[in-house]
This record gives C-alpha cells, sequence and structure tokens, in this order.
C-alpha cells in the first residue's frame, strides 16, 4: 500500500477507485465467438480482498443443449469457488 495515495501496487486507480474501495485492471480472457471472462481484484473500504468474475459464454440454439451447458457451467464454477475459498482459509500452525 503506497502511503501517499492510498493505492495498492495492483491498483488501477483513476476512475476504477471509488467509494473506498480499490480496483485492479480487468485480466481479459477472450475466446471470440465462444466465451469471455473478466477478472477484477478489489479491495473494499473495510480492507477485505476479493476477486469479481464475469463469465459470458454462447449458449447452443436448443433449450435442451443449453440448459445442459447452464448445469455444466454452474457446477464448474461451484467446484471453482469452492476450490479457491479453501485455498484462502488459513492451515492450523502455518503462517498465513
Amino acid at each position: 500500500m503506497n502511503r501517499q495515495t492510498g493505492h495498492t501496487a495492483w491498483c488501477g486507480r483513476d476512475h476504477r477507485c471509488g467509494l473506498g474501495e480499490h480496483r485492479s485492471e480487468e485480466i481479459v480472457v477472450d475466446l471470440p465467438g465462444r466465451a469471455r471472462a473478466v477478472l477484477v481484484r478489489v479491495r473494499t473500504a473495510a480492507g477485505r480482498e476479493h476477486a469479481e468474475v464475469r463469465v459470458r459464454v454462447a449458449l447452443a440454439p436448443g433449450e435442451v443443449a443449453a440448459r445442459r451447458q447452464l448445469a455444466g457451467l454452474l457446477g464448474d464454477l461451484r467446484h471453482t469457488v469452492t476450490r479457491a475459498a479453501i485455498a484462502a482459509r488459513p492451515r492450523p500452525g502455518r503462517a498465513a
């Protein structure tokens, strides 16, 4: 944290910061015509850090196939979020 500006080293500064939050520049993964993911690191005014992730995936034209895609996507997201949450927990006897 820079003592003079209050910004973190990863902070995007400028219009991204507001209401006491610090936000990184967007990290974009783009598969043209198929999918796009945007990740932003956020530090709240209370000092808590988060990853904000937006995902856009092209769905199949048929309803059944689209629902199958959505079910798979939700399952994968649940696994990803759970894995990230577990990795963030401090382990007994280890420094955080």
